[in-house]
C-alpha cells in the first residue's frame, strides 16, 4: 500500500543555516520558527493540574464548560455571534486538524482543494494526504468555472501578515455557497491585529446569518503560549461539525483532559491575552525599524506573528547573509512559489534576542 508522495518537510532544509547562526559568538536569535517563548499565565497551569488526577477517558467533544467557554470568547473578542456551543469541536492543536481535515470531511481522489498562493504548508500536505488536486490562487477569477470541494483561508495569513477584509471573505462565502465549497478560515492569528483588525469569517456581517458550508480553525498555542499543550478548536457549520465529530469519535482524536481545562481558563482570562498581544507588539516595535533600516522592504504584516520582509534578492540569499549574523528565518520559498524573494521573520523570540537581532541588523 502506498501513500501519497509529501514535500520534504521544509524546516529540515535550513539545518545548515542554523548550525552557521548557532556559531555566533553570541549564540542564534532563532526567528524562524513562530514557537512561543513566554510563560504559560500561572492560572493556565493551575487548571492543567486541577484535573489531572481523572483516571477516566475524556469525551471527544470536549466538556460543555469548554465549549462554552470558546463561543463566549469567539463573541467577546471577536463579535462572533449565533455560533452554538455544540457546533464547537477541541482539538490536538491546528496543525493536525488542518492536515486531516479534507479526509475527515470526505475529499478524495478526483476532488480540488484551493489554498492560498502564499500558504502554511500544512494545507497542501492535508489536501495530498485526502488524493486530492491542489490549486494555489488568491483571486476567484482565477478558478474559473471550477467546483472545489475545499477552499482554505487565512487571514491573517501565515506567512505575509495580510488581512482580508469585510467585503472579500463575504464575496468568497457567495462565490463557494453558488457551488458548493466547504470554506475553512485558519483564523489562529486573529487575536493579533496591529494595523488592521482581522475579521472572522463567522462574523454575521460576513455570513449574512447562515453558517451552512463554514468552519473556523482556532489555536491556542499563539494567544496563550499553549503550543506545548496541543490545544486548538474548530467551530462553525453544526452539521460540519457533527460530522467531524463521529468521525474523530471512531478515531480516537481526543484532546486530554487537563487540556481540555487549561484552554477552558485561557479561553475566559482576556487580561492575559491582552498582556501577550503588547508583549508582540513591543517586539515587533523593535524588529521592524530595524530592518528597515537594514534595506528590507516589509509587505503587508498589519497583523500576525510575522514580517514579510523583502531585499529583492532570492530568499535563500537573504537567509544565508542574516544567518552570518547569528539570525535565522524562514525563506519565503516554504510557503509557495511566489515567496522566492521574501523571507519571514517571526517575532517569537525573547526581548532580549529581539534587541540582539536589531543591534546585529545595524551592524
Amino acid at each position: 500500500m502506498s501513500r501519497p508522495a509529501l514535500p520534504d518537510f521544509p524546516w529540515d532544509s535550513l539545518a545548515e543555516h542554523a548550525a552557521t547562526a548557532r556559531s555566533h559568538p553570541d549564540g542564534i536569535v532563532d526567528l524562524s520558527v513562530g514557537t512561543p517563548v513566554d510563560p504559560v499565565p500561572e492560572s493556565i497551569r493551575a487548571a492543567l493540574a486541577s484535573v489531572s488526577d481523572i483516571p477516566g477517558y475524556p469525551t471527544t467533544h470536549g466538556t460543555a464548560a469548554l465549549r462554552e467557554a470558546a463561543v463566549d470568547a469567539l463573541r467577546r473578542r471577536h463579535g462572533v455571534t449565533g455560533v452554538e456551543p455544540e457546533a464547537v469541536l477541541p482539538t490536538i492543536g491546528s496543525k493536525e486538524l488542518v492536515a486531516w481535515l479534507p479526509t475527515l470531511l470526505g475529499v478524495g481522489a478526483g476532488d480540488t482543494v484551493v489554498i492560498p498562493e502564499l500558504a502554511y504548508p500544512t494545507y497542501e500536505v492535508g489536501a495530498l494526504l485526502a488524493g486530492a488536486t491542489v490549486v494555489r490562487a488568491d483571486g476567484l477569477t482565477a478558478l474559473g468555472p471550477a467546483r472545489p470541494k475545499l477552499l482554505w483561508l487565512n487571514s491573517p495569513s501565515n506567512p505575509t501578515g495580510r488581512v482580508l477584509g469585510v467585503a472579500h471573505l463575504r464575496k468568497v462565502v457567495e462565490w463557494a455557497r453558488e457551488r458548493g465549497t466547504v470554506v475553512v478560515s485558519d483564523e489562529c492569528y486573529l487575536a493579533l491585529g496591529w494595523d488592521a483588525e482581522p475579521v472572522s469569517i463567522l462574523h454575521p456581517d460576513v455570513h449574512g446569518g447562515s453558517l451552512d458550508g463554514l468552519l473556523a480553525v482556532h489555536s491556542l498555542s499563539k494567544s496563550a503560549n499553549l503550543a506545548g499543550y496541543r490545544a486548538g478548536f474548530v467551530t462553525g457549520d453544526p452539521v460540519l461539525v457533527r460530522d467531524l465529530l463521529a468521525v474523530r469519535k471512531h478515531a480516537g482524536m481526543i484532546v486530554p483532559r487537563p487540556v481540555q481545562q487549561a484552554m477552558t481558563v485561557a479561553l475566559a482570562d482576556d487580561d492575559a491575552l491582552r498582556d501577550q498581544r503588547a508583549r508582540y507588539a513591543a517586539r515587533r516595535d523593535v524588529l521592524r525599524p530595524a530592518l528597515e533600516r537594514a534595506g528590507f522592504r516589509i509587505e503587508h504584516s498589519e497583523a500576525g506573528l510575522y514580517l514579510w520582509a523583502t531585499r529583492g534578492e532570492p530568499a535563500r540569499r537573504t537567509v544565508a547573509r542574516l544567518a552570518e549574523r547569528g539570525i535565522l528565518v524562514a525563506p519565503g520559498t516554504f510557503y509557495g512559489p511566489k515567496g522566492g524573494e521574501y523571507v519571514r521573520v517571526a517575532l517569537t523570540a525573547t526581548d532580549e534576542r529581539v534587541k540582539t537581532a536589531a543591534a546585529r541588523l545595524a551592524e
